[in-house]
């Protein structure tokens, strides 16, 4: 138990001395000194418009385009190392589907039916689904992750935060560039990228991505590869200057992944084919296929219209598909004991007009309404092939759609009293409308929902067909207020409110709960915050801090059980919770050439209630003191540095960062899938040509081959076995990347 305190003192004490290097940094070179310029501007568009990250009364982590290529960020759930309380990583057995936890609130579950605790948007677009929302890193501008409740600017399903992917804008220039990496595990990337004029006032631009890995492991009964990448993803663009004052931009992506299902690594050794644990954490068996396919698509339009001086219009217009294919054999022996096949579609139509208003003296508003009508919809099979033998097995059928409507009505102003003394006041009224139809069938045989040839079990009984609707409706608001001390520090203080969509769950079963067609409701978070920005050092220091008090109400409690017919479930709002911390970030440069950049991110979050009935006997359960957050751990923390040299060939950019990750809960209960604490070590070192034509890139990740788990299921004694799984991150890596830029 003393090495996690030992690393988390450790991290906490390099953290503080960087953030305390006034001395050092004074006795830099005198030379170096005079000519420092001072620390990049950060521009964001956290509060729908765009502002200096210094500025800004909301905690913020904002990575440029060139920050990620410096470090070799690939997708988007690297930003977990570099943002504090924050969890961004792959869901559990899948390759692209993302589960994103901020300051103790998120969202673990992918099944269609449940919504998300943090928002993810490409550029203005909200994605609701949490397949193919694992974002590669290409053809982009920047990256925000927006923490603490953001329901009054972006609505519902944001009460953790939010994740902006801001893609690469049109300018009309001619560009064209080509990247190609290999690396560790066979990796062979290719991204081709431009943009150019046909018009001195149409624009239009394009990327595509070929993404090859082979696995991190295999499957030892197939010879398949596990962990392995086959991603293909492309953007087109094209931008109309109508005028001066009004453009429309077209954008359109498309991602098609066919990495393999992933196989989970046994915690336990298998009662029914005495397997034990293997030695590599890669490693599974299967017996199902290992096909799975992930596709994902979306248009949008943007009209944007500078009406006047004074007031402007936006309109965001866009639809997005998805589609997932996959396979989940929770046992991971080879032998069918209990797997789960899965089909999962959805699709969404978004319209928001924007409306905004400055008088480029002491008040600016942004204001609209939103509309959202999406379905989700999907069917997954728990096939149980030898349970009941003599029957042929068993397998539950679980499938319906879910329909959501939903209007809201936004607003934002910000009125400066003073140069120094500025009030935020904003609030959001959503309407949510949901329809769902459920059903639970139990066939007696094998019935594989992904694949005709293996339809061969007969209908046994019905569990559950039910259609319910229901409806909610918010008013979420916020509050801001900041104030300048001088031109190099502000501080501010604000509340805000947000909420998580209710639902209906899609693994009901009406033979074990008559009620259970009744939907659960909106969760709800309440979050007070204290914050400072500043720039200290005459410019040489940005130290950003927060501290946050949230209360968590009415939070959706899910609760699975293994029963003789399957696996029972219920989500009940039978949670309140407490969750308070504090974040800091910095960045020092030592000189123009070398920068120190630090993170530290503490989070207390406890349950003040959690009470649930079992359906079958009504009894009550208190589980408040035995459960704890899940994906949360309570440090989190980098420690990075930036070193550029000047040859007369180029520059040369070395970089560093060394990030710790405290003990990690991975359910409410405890588990043996728990991951203690650990530490992740990378750098890179990339040579830019003069002339900024080639680039060459050296990159290794996770130095110390540290071995950490993601996620997993447990469901314990499971049909005659222990189905305990777990899913990890990726271990050491090196890539070497080549670019050149036409």
């Amino acid at each position: 138990m003393s090495q996690p305190k030992f690393r988390r003192s450790l991290v906490a004490v390099a953290i503080t001395s960087v953030m305390m290097m006034p001395a050092m940094a004074q006795q830099a070179d005198t030379a170096a000194s005079d000519e420092f310029k001072g620390l990049e501007r950060i521009e964001v568009t956290a509060r729908r418009k765009t502002e200096n990250l210094q500025e800004v009364p909301v905690s913020v982590s904002s990575f440029s385009a060139n920050d990620l290529e410096e470090v070799g960020v690939e997708d988007i759930t690297e930003l977990q190392q570099r943002v504090p309380n924050a969890t961004i990583q792959v869901s559990r057995g899948t390759n692209s589907t993302l589960t994103a936890y901020i300051r103790g609130v998120g969202q673990q579950d992918p099944l269609w039916g449940f919504e998300p605790g943090v928002g993810v948007y490409i550029d203005d677009v909200y994605v609701a689904r949490p397949q193919g929302a694992v974002l590669e890193v290409f053809d982009l501008e920047r990256i925000e992750v927006l923490r603490g409740p953001q329901g009054t600017l972006y609505g519902k399903n944001t009460i953790g935060g939010a994740v902006k992917y801001v893609t690469k804008e049109l300018t009309g220039y001619n560009e064209l560039s080509v990247q190609g990496t290999v690396g560790s595990f066979n990796q062979r990337d290719l991204k081709l990228s431009g943009q150019t004029a046909l018009s001195d006032n149409f624009f239009v631009g394009g990327a595509l991505a070929s993404l090859q890995r082979d696995g991190f492991g295999e499957f030892r009964n197939t010879g398949e590869e596990n962990y392995n990448k086959d991603l293909m993803t492309g953007r087109l663009s094209a931008k109309w200057l109508a005028t001066e004052d009004l453009s429309v931009k077209f954008s359109y992506d498309k991602t098609k992944d066919e990495s393999n299902s992933k196989g989970g690594h046994r915690l336990v050794t298998s009662l029914v084919t005495g397997q034990t644990p293997y030695d590599n954490v890669y490693d599974s068996n299967t017996a199902m296929p290992t096909d799975n396919l992930v596709e994902t698509e979306g248009y949008s339009m943007v009209v944007d219209w500078d009406i006047n001086a004074n007031w402007g219009f936006k309109s965001v217009t866009a639809r997005r598909e998805g589609y997932t294919n996959t396979n989940i054999d929770f046992n991971s022996t080879g032998e069918p004991i209990f797997m789960v096949p899965a089909i999962y579609e959805d699709d969404q139509t978004t319209q928001e007009f924007q409306l905004s208003y400055s008088n480029n003296d002491n008040f600016d508003f942004v204001g609209g309404v939103y509309f959202y009508d999406g379905e989700a919809c999907g069917v997954f099979g728990t096939v149980l092939p030898m349970y009941l033998a003599a029957l042929g097995g068993v397998t539950i059928d679980n499938g319906g759609c879910v329909q959501t409507d939903s209007v809201a009505l936004f607003g934002q102003g910000n009125y400066r009293f003073t140069d120094q003394l500025t009030l935020t006041l904003g609030g959001r009224y959503t309407k949510d409308e949901k329809e769902a139809d459920v059903s639970r069938i139990t066939y007696l045989g094998v019935h594989y929902v992904n694949r005709d040839d293996q339809n061969i079990g007969t209908p046994f009984a019905v569990n559950s067909d039910f259609t319910t609707k229901a409806d909610w409706s918010r008013f979420s608001p916020h509050v801001a207020l900041n104030y300048k001390l001088n031109d190099d520090m502000m501080v501010y203080g604000s509340y805000s409110n947000g909420f998580k969509s209710g639902g209906v769950d899609m693994r009901a079963d009406q033979s074990l709960n008559p009620t259970i067609s009744e939907p659960y409701d909106p969760e709800i978070v309440d979050t007070f915050e204290v914050g400072m920005k500043s720039e200290l050092m005459d410019g040489m220091m940005r130290l950003n801090a927060s501290v946050f008090y949230s209360d968590y109400q009415d939070m959706q409690v899910t609760v699975q059980r293994v029963v003789p017919s399957g696996v029972s479930s219920q989500v009940l709002n039978a949670g309140q919770a407490t969750v308070q911390g504090f974040e800091v970030e910095s960045v020092i440069a030592l000189s123009d050439t070398f920068n120190i950049t630090a993170m530290l991110g503490h989070i207390d979050a406890e349950f003040d209630s959690v009470v649930y009935t079992e359906p079958a006997t009504g009894d009550t359960t208190d589980v408040t003191n035995a459960w704890s957050f899940a994906n949360t751990p309570e440090w989190t923390g980098s420690l990075g540095f930036n070193k550029t040299f000047d040859t007369e060939v180029g520059q040369i950019v070395w970089s560093a960062n060394y990030s710790y990750r405290g003990k990690t809960q991975m359910f409410e209960a405890p588990s043996m899938l728990d991951q203690g604490s650990y530490s992740l070590v990378n750098t890179s070192l990339v040579w830019y040509q003069n002339g900024g034509n080639w680039h060459v890139g050296l990159h290794g990740k996770n130095l110390t081959d540290e071995e950490y788990r993601v996620g997993g299921y447990n469901f314990g004694p499971t049909f005659g076995d222990d189905a305990i799984v777990a899913y990890y991150g990726d271990p050491r890596t090196v890539s070497l990347t080549v670019g050149y830029k036409f």
